[in-house]
């Protein structure tokens, strides 16, 4: 059977890891490192040479879908990533499975552009089991050179700052009630490029001021 009858099939088969476990290491360690050191700018590269998942899809977040879903995982995608060929292709590539119940995921994507439902839709986990929650993939514009902000909490040692450019206007508000919530919340995982930022429930986010 061919696997090139169409743009939108072939497009599923192709990009993914070249060498899955060795890739798969890489980009697991940068995540893990960029979780222990919230509001840190990490690139994925080299780990991800060659990925290429089909639009709206960015490399980053198709990297962190290769690397951390797979057949146990349920993933919720936006309207436009769900009628793209990037579905296919996370679906091909990870063997995760899809919902359209935002709280029944473990993992969430949401493309340059899109709109943010509010984290309060998603999993929360609970008091006794809060790792069952949902990780927001997040793509915006870049990852600097915009509104400047201050991230502290546990992992930063001293104030981080970093400027993410293109988070929705609601962002601080959803942060400030997703963070009320501890141990319970979202994590969130900020994507530009081939460039991460991971923001954990427990990290603080203020808006530096002029």
């Amino acid at each position: 059977m061919s696997l090139t009858t169409d743009n939108n099939g072939a497009a599923a088969y192709r990009g993914g890891f070249g060498n899955p476990v060795l890739q798969g290491q890489g980009v697991f360690r940068i995540v893990m490192d960029a979780m222990a050191r919230p509001g840190t700018i990490r690139s994925l590269e080299p780990a991800i040479a060659g990925v290429k998942p089909p639009s709206p899809l960015c490399v980053a977040a198709g990297a962190v879908a290769l690397t951390l879903c797979d057949a146990d995982t349920s993933i919720w995608l936006t309207s436009a990533l769900r009628q793209s060929a990037a579905k296919a292709w996370v679906g091909f590539h990870t063997g995760a499975a899809f919902t359209e119940q935002r709280a029944e995921s473990r993992f969430a994507f949401v493309e340059k552009g899109g709109v943010v439902p509010g984290f309060g839709q998603f999993a929360l986990g609970t008091q006794e089991y809060p790792d069952r929650s949902t990780t927001l993939v997040l793509e915006i514009e870049a990852l600097s050179g915009g509104m400047p902000m201050t991230a502290s909490g546990p992992g930063i040692r001293e104030a981080i700052e970093f400027s993410p450019r293109g988070l929705p206007d609601v962002f601080a508000a959803l942060w400030a009630e997703n963070r009320a919530l501890f141990p319970r919340g979202v994590d969130l995982i900020l994507v530009a490029g081939a460039d991460i930022v991971c923001l954990p429930r427990t990290t603080k986010l203020e808006r530096r001021e002029g």
